[in-house]
């Protein structure tokens, strides 16, 4: 499998190449000499230790469980899947992601040809009626496995993974207001968590998704920016958004043109999510605090705050009313769960009323312009700092 490129006809291509690999390897060591899944030795020196102290062998485990799912799925090619059927490949699977949670087996499940497994069901889950259930479960070993592993974050980018994952969110966003479709936000949000988990903290993730074309409208989708669907009513789906958009735009690999491009993103937080406006759940008030949080953190780096500033009145004028009423909160309790949200204003409004525009014209104060030459200056013009 390799994203939208050279996809194969046959839409269950994906089981047979698993069923293929678990045939060919013991997930220690490649089917193909020449590939780059290849266990290291330390690698190999811990699951040989694991054996030899009589421990299960997870290697064999990760092996009989996929089998099992490979034979269960097989059924569903000619028959709609039983709610016992589904329940055991459910149990199977949340299994298989507490033993990759562990970087050594998810790079073996990795050599089993487990990410193209993973991947196949996912975009091909609803042509095929396999259970949304079990796409979601993939979708969160795929999220496992990447979580701050840079050799398995690797392989995913190279089978296209975020470019399969993005056309499965938006499939899902299309299809939401349908009779099956993802109402509550759930199986986007995990999708998000994916990209996420697959992107962040990986410097050429970071930078792959930013230069993908859809990277933009993906993010937007997930906040809700034009959505036919409120995104009031998905609050997963936001907070895994704007999760994932705080991480990426204030890394530290992060640059100023890397935070402009989502400055649509970034207006629309403050036109939609710091309102106050009547009563809010705790997932309301969590998203409100993360996005307050995500605005101080831009303002406090000072890559770009155009898009803060050219929101500065609104903002302002909300956050005067919203301290103001904190302030005046008299029930214990009530104080106590207000007191990050009070902090958070305070601090933005501080910032805020401290930032100055972009310059566009010189660099930082730690690496003055005025020191070069006149032609090596003009070329530095406008560069991120």
């Amino acid at each position: 499998m390799s994203g939208n490129s050279g996809a194969p006809s046959d839409p269950w291509a994906w089981l047979g190449l698993l069923k293929w690999s678990l045939s060919y390897t013991d997930g220690t060591k490649p089917s193909d000499p020449n590939t780059t899944f290849a266990m290291s030795d330390e690698d190999k020196a811990f699951l040989e230790a694991v054996m030899r102290d009589g421990i299960i062998d997870e290697n064999e485990r990760m092996k009989t469980i996929l089998k099992d799912v490979t034979e269960a799925m097989d059924k569903w090619k000619s028959h709609t899947y039983t709610e016992e059927e589904e329940g055991q490949v459910q149990d199977l699977l949340d299994e298989l992601r507490d033993i990759v949670e562990q970087i050594d087996y998810a790079r073996a499940f990795a050599a089993m040809k487990g990410l193209d497994f993973l991947l196949g069901c996912v975009k091909e889950g609803r042509k095929l009626h396999i259970p949304s259930s079990i796409v979601s479960i993939c979708l969160g070993i795929i999220s496992t496995m990447a979580q701050n592993n840079p050799a398995v974050q690797k392989q995913l980018l190279e089978l296209s993974a975020i470019g399969t994952l993005s056309d499965v969110f938006f499939l899902e966003e299309e299809e939401a207001g349908s009779e099956n479709g993802d109402r509550n936000g759930k199986l986007r949000a995990r999708v998000i968590q994916a990209i996420s988990s697959i992107v962040r903290s990986y410097d050429l993730g970071e930078s792959v998704f930013c230069q993908l074309d859809q990277s933009t409208r993906l993010i937007e989708a997930g906040l809700g920016i034009g959505s036919s669907m409120n995104a009031r009513t998905c609050p997963i789906l936001r907070k895994r958004t704007l999760f994932f958009l705080n991480a990426l735009i204030t890394s530290d690999e992060s640059t100023r043109e890397r935070v402009r491009k989502f400055n649509s993103c970034i207006a629309f937080l403050a036109d939609n999510y710091l309102s106050a406006d009547g009563e809010i759940d705790n997932d309301e008030r969590e998203v409100r605090e993360m996005a307050l949080e995500m605005m101080i953190q831009i303002l406090e780096q000072g890559k770009s705050v155009n898009a803060i500033l050219s929101r500065k009145n609104k903002i302002v004028g909300m956050g005067v009313q919203r301290v103001s009423a904190l302030r005046g909160l008299t029930d214990t309790e009530e104080r106590e769960m207000a007191a990050v949200e009070l902090e958070h204003w305070e601090s933005l409004i501080r910032l805020i009323a401290e930032a100055t525009p972009d310059n566009e014209e010189q660099g930082s104060e730690s690496n003055p312009i005025m020191l070069i030459d006149n032609g090596t200056a003009n070329s530095k013009k406008g560069l991120p700092q």
